[in-house]
């Protein structure tokens, strides 16, 4: 479809009162190509809309019969979509009547717009519901129960199949919210408010993820209610080359925690026997999480570089982290930033749940001082049991990995556990927004992995090591140990060993020089 004519003829007194007072035309199109949908033949300013999901609200007046709306693509390319008319009364409210900010003069649109971080959703004001041909209510003059004042708003998400970008489905789903009573049975209600509230919302971006936000408009002292035209978005571009909906799984990323993903594994069944791989693995998770959020605000690098200096300085921590076990030998401060790596993912967790979209926690205050609270209580279960505590810690953490490997090939929503607190530590704005994600199929399938992965690797690690000692000693302790007693001990042999340096000169020399001969010898006969 590259233009459309829509024409509705009223006749009968029964379709007279049907559509006593105005009707609705939701648009609603393909993922793919903006449209125009118009009132007149040419789209003019005031009277049209183009967007990817459109639509338009007309008044009818006394004595009209017809009714008549214009599609058409701006560029002329063909379009497949969905139409759906929707007829009002005098008593039903009118979404975007009270409109100040956009070109219609009444627009039921919800305006939407998204980045990496976060999706923005705006709409205009309703008005309460008048006949045909009557003067509309004022909007901003009084306050009182009589005016519009009294509407109250419900905002509703509907998400689509996980890693399903057809239009078939998007189709199907839009019909699924196509009216006041299908979004009440089919979507989930985020939030109400009053008109006293402001109409301009923030919700977490999904990339690839589809999501259709509705909006209803309801009348308490009438009992009736409206619908704003449903939005959807996928938090990215289907024309983009670069970094579009076809191209969300980049090469790097996969090969970054696939390798994650198996040293996760390795850590979740036998990570407290290999104590210097758990510490490596650990200390590469710590310093590559905390470098890639400082070299994110601070610099402009693309995301390969930054990934790439990510695993590298993760290396560098890796190894440092190993270094200063074995030298010092402080088991303690080591098991304390396994226990704060715990922490995180715990108190990730709790506000990956309805917690997190507590008006409260919009604060970054508040949220940050829980946040911290909860992560700082789990090292106190370390110290006074450590041996448990790192295994637990390292069953839990080294099975989310592999939940993040999976998610690297195919989409899941247990990835924004931690992707979402990674949001708000890089986006300040991001805190407003609404966080809550579709929990579908291949996450309750993830959701038991992890719980499997998690009870079985700590189950096994508890049974092999209860009999051996809680922590390996560290070897430059013991190397330090065994010279002092070899330096008090005269009868030990070795005391009387010469030093290494001392032994290493005389390997050279006798390398170097050359042996004199034993001279005349006379054999002893017995």
């Amino acid at each position: 479809m590259t233009k459309a004519h829509i024409k509705i003829f009223i006749k009968t007194e029964k379709e007279k009162q049907k559509y006593k007072n105005k009707i609705q035309i939701q648009k609603l199109k393909n993922i793919y190509n903006n449209t125009t949908t118009s009132e007149l033949t040419i789209p003019l300013y005031g009277f049209s809309v183009t967007a990817v999901d459109a639509g338009l609200l007309s008044n009818l007046t006394p004595s009209q019969t017809t009714v008549s709306w214009f599609l058409k693509t701006p560029d002329g390319s063909s379009a497949a979509g969905i139409g759906v008319i929707l007829p009002y009364t005098s008593t039903d409210p009118v979404p975007g009547a009270c409109n100040q900010e956009f070109p219609l003069e009444i627009d039921p649109n919800i305006y939407l717009q998204y980045n990496l971080f976060e999706t923005m959703i705006t709409f205009a004001p309703a008005n309460i519901g008048y006949g045909r041909g009557k003067i509309p209510p004022a909007c901003d003059v009084d306050v009182s129960s009589s005016t519009r004042w009294r509407l109250v708003y419900e905002v509703y998400q509907y998400f689509l199949p996980e890693g399903d970008l057809s239009e078939q489905s998007l189709i199907s789903s839009l019909e699924r919210v196509a009216n006041v009573q299908n979004v009440q049975d089919n979507s989930r209600k985020v939030m109400s408010l009053t008109s006293h509230d402001r109409t301009q919302f923030s919700f977490s971006s999904l990339p690839g993820q589809g999501v259709i936000f509705s909006v209803i408009v309801r009348d308490p002292v009438l009992n009736t209610s409206a619908s704003y035209i449903p939005v959807h978005t996928y938090a990215c571009s289907f024309s983009s080359t670069l970094d579009g909906c076809s191209d969300l799984g980049r090469v790097s990323t996969k090969v970054f925690f696939t390798v994650i993903g198996l040293a996760g594994l390795f850590v979740c069944f036998v990570g407290h026997r290999f104590f210097k791989c758990e510490l490596f693995c650990m200390g590469f998770g710590f310093t590559a999480f905390v470098f890639f959020v400082v070299i994110t605000i601070t610099t402009p690098l693309k995301y390969n570089i930054r990934l790439a200096l990510t695993a590298l300085m993760g290396v560098v921590g890796g190894v440092v982290m190993v270094m200063s076990w074995w030298r010092f030998g402080s088991v303690m401060a080591c098991v304390c930033v396994v226990g704060l790596i715990l922490g995180f993912l715990i108190s990730s967790i709790v506000f990956f749940t309805p917690l997190g979209d507590i008006p409260i926690f919009h604060d970054d205050l508040v949220f940050w001082v829980v946040f911290a609270c909860i992560m700082m209580f789990v090292p106190l279960f370390f110290i006074r049991w450590p041996r448990e505590g790192n295994i637990i810690a390292c069953g839990v953490v080294g099975a989310y990995t592999v939940v993040l490997a999976v998610n690297a090939y195919t989409y899941t929503s247990l990835s924004y556990i931690t992707l979402d607190v990674l949001k708000r530590l890089l986006n300040h704005n991001f805190s407003r927004a609404f966080i809550s994600v579709p929990l579908q199929d291949i996450d309750f399938i993830l959701i038991t992995l992890w719980v499997v992965l998690g009870i079985s690797g700590i189950v096994v690690q508890l049974y092999r090591e209860k009999s051996r000692s809680f922590f390996p000693p560290s070897p430059y302790v013991m190397w330090k140990q065994e010279r002092e007693r070899r330096k008090t001990n005269v009868l030990d042999p070795s005391h009387h060993k010469p030093s290494l340096s001392a032994r290493i000169l005389g390997r050279i020399r006798q390398l170097t020089q050359r042996a004199e001969p034993a001279g005349e010898t006379t054999p002893l006969l017995l």
